[in-house]
């Protein structure tokens, strides 16, 4: 009788167990799906070569997820800006000249424009003069911050410098600084409208 009272309380206790892990588990996959969806800007490609020219080619791609809020401002007309930055952090003396140049070069930011066209239904993405129509959001966002081997160095800047040596960070963001007044007082009391990638280290690899 006692033995089968202690095998009672054990398949209780293993039932427990195992309910208390499947509960564990389907938590657990909530919160990669929460934050998978998270709003926001996250990189997915962050890669750079350094060319036999003694420049660097930055290859980026990143995701990035509007908040409800930002999806409404948008399909009223207002189109949102993007920034690509791109920055050097070593070797020193390289990092320092190219920090002297930003002061008379522009060269080192793309901007992406995102705008929607309520005539055709359509999202487009300006880079400068260029510019491509997108049937969704979704797909239209794909095409903010992604870039294929841009030169973002001198010829030469890095004659001599291996990938090791070299340490280089992108970053995307929005500029709130463009929207309209109203909305910018939206960015700075809200942080949802705050889309900011950080700085994120390039993979660097020799050409």
């Amino acid at each position: 009788m006692c033995f089968f009272r202690i095998n009672s309380k054990m398949a209780f206790i293993m039932r427990l167990f195992k309910s208390s892990s499947r509960l564990l588990f389907l938590l657990t996959l909530m919160m990669l799906s929460f934050q998978a969806t998270a709003e926001g800007i996250s990189a997915t490609r962050l890669q750079a070569a350094l060319t036999t020219s003694g420049q660097m080619s930055v290859s980026s791609r990143f995701q990035t997820i509007l908040p409800d809020q930002l999806k409404q401002v948008l399909n009223q007309g207002v189109p949102l800006n993007f920034t690509l930055s791109y920055q050097l952090s070593a070797p020193t003396v390289a990092a320092y000249r190219f920090k002297f140049g930003q002061l008379v070069s522009g060269d080192t930011t793309i901007h992406y424009k995102l705008s929607y066209h309520p005539l055709t239904n359509r999202y487009r993405v300006a880079v400068g003069t260029f510019s491509t129509e997108y049937n969704s959001l979704e797909t239209a966002l794909r095409a903010i911050g992604a870039v294929a081997n841009w030169r973002v160095l001198s010829s030469g800047a890095l004659d001599g410098v291996s990938a090791k040596e070299a340490k280089a960070e992108i970053r995307l963001v929005l500029s709130t600084s463009q929207l309209p007044k109203p909305f910018q007082i939206n960015a700075l009391t809200s942080k949802n409208w705050q889309l900011d990638s950080g700085w994120q280290s390039l993979s660097i690899s020799q050409e």
